[in-house]
């Protein structure tokens, strides 16, 4: 084979081979710059989602008598408060 021919061949191969990269990286670059933008976009009430969560909900159902004392306290209705007045 010519050796200019397959120098032709090889730029050829070489120039597609870049175009097609380019292709490629565009096409993602926009994809991910897409699914940024929708990610980073304001949060509209009642569209976006609430992570976590107690783990057991059911503990809050009924407090224990330590709760009870603290709210009392915190209510100022606690037995020290009623014999000052």
């Amino acid at each position: 084979m010519d050796p200019e021919t397959t120098r032709t061949v090889g730029l050829v191969v070489g120039a597609l081979s870049l175009l097609v990269m380019l292709w490629f990286i565009s096409q993602r670059a926009m994809k991910n710059r897409m699914k940024m933008m929708e990610d980073n976009a304001p949060k509209i009430a009642g569209e976006d989602t609430l992570e976590g969560g107690a783990r057991n909900p059911q503990f809050f159902d009924e407090p224990d008598d330590d709760a009870l004392d603290e709210m009392a306290k915190l209510l100022g209705e606690d037995d020290d408060s009623e014999m000052e007045a």
